[in-house]
């Protein structure tokens, strides 16, 4: 079999991606929670595999999407709310971490939720970049427009799964902890971590692209003049009974 240098980079973070699910397969703290955790993953990984070979993607791409995998499969492992962050930072620097800024909550959710958006919106950019040749500010915006939305789709998705598995379950899945603005906050903070992540691409494509400036202000220009609405419907209209007579 005949791989290029990315399929072969991406199979080989694959393989460790495999090994990092299995071992949080076994012996989870709560399996039905480990297994609703893992519902988009078995979808995600497909879609990465069947389009590795016509639509490849970058290295860093596959790797910031490897990164965020795993810090998520650590998470369904415990789960979110008992992720044990802070015996292992004690048993190395003999206190706790949430005590050095004075937190009570277990926030291993709040970090993943920042590595959404940090660690997504750069593979998210590049999309829409290769497909829908988006260049200029909407390069960076329409990423982060993305993550933002997902993220809020997230949150949709997590309000009907514990509407649908009530009890413990939904409580372990949902996560909250008791914070009224759980979802407010995770939301934000995906937020600005895809705003962090494209202010870090932007910031390197100034220093290394010749037309930054030039392409930037271009994206800003009126490609066309006419209006839509109305007008673009008459025009669809009469074009189609033109087309209807000829």
């Amino acid at each position: 079999m005949n791989l290029s240098t990315h399929q072969k980079y991406a199979l080989k973070l694959g393989i460790l991606f495999v090994i990092a699910f299995i071992i949080s397969a076994i012996n989870p703290v709560d399996l039905h929670d480990w297994m609703l955790e893992n519902l988009l993953v078995v979808i995600i990984i497909p879609i990465l595999i069947f389009t590795s070979k016509k639509f490849p993607l970058s290295k860093i791409s596959y790797t910031l999407i490897f990164l965020f995998l795993c810090l998520h499969e650590l998470g369904a492992h415990y789960t979110y709310s008992n992720v044990p962050y802070d015996q292992w930072f004690e048993s190395v620097f003999g206190r706790t971490f949430n005590s050095l800024f004075g937190w009570e909550r277990n926030h291993f959710d709040r970090l993943v939720h920042f590595s959404y958006g940090l660690l997504l919106a750069y593979p998210i950019r590049e999309m829409f970049h290769r497909v829908a040749n988006v260049s200029g500010f909407w390069g960076y915006f329409l990423p982060l427009d993305v993550c933002m939305s997902t993220s809020m789709l997230f949150e949709l998705f997590e309000w009907a799964a514990v509407e649908i598995f009530a009890g413990d379950l939904g409580v372990a899945y949902l996560g909250t902890q008791g914070d009224i603005w759980d979802a407010h906050k995770d939301m934000g903070l995906a937020s600005v971590g895809a705003v962090i992540a494209m202010l870090v691409t932007a910031i390197i494509n100034s220093r290394l692209q010749r037309d930054f400036a030039k392409e930037m202000s271009d994206s800003f220009k009126i490609k066309n003049k006419e209006p839509l609405g109305e007008a673009e419907i008459k025009r669809m209209i009469q074009e189609k009974k033109n087309n209807s007579d000829d």
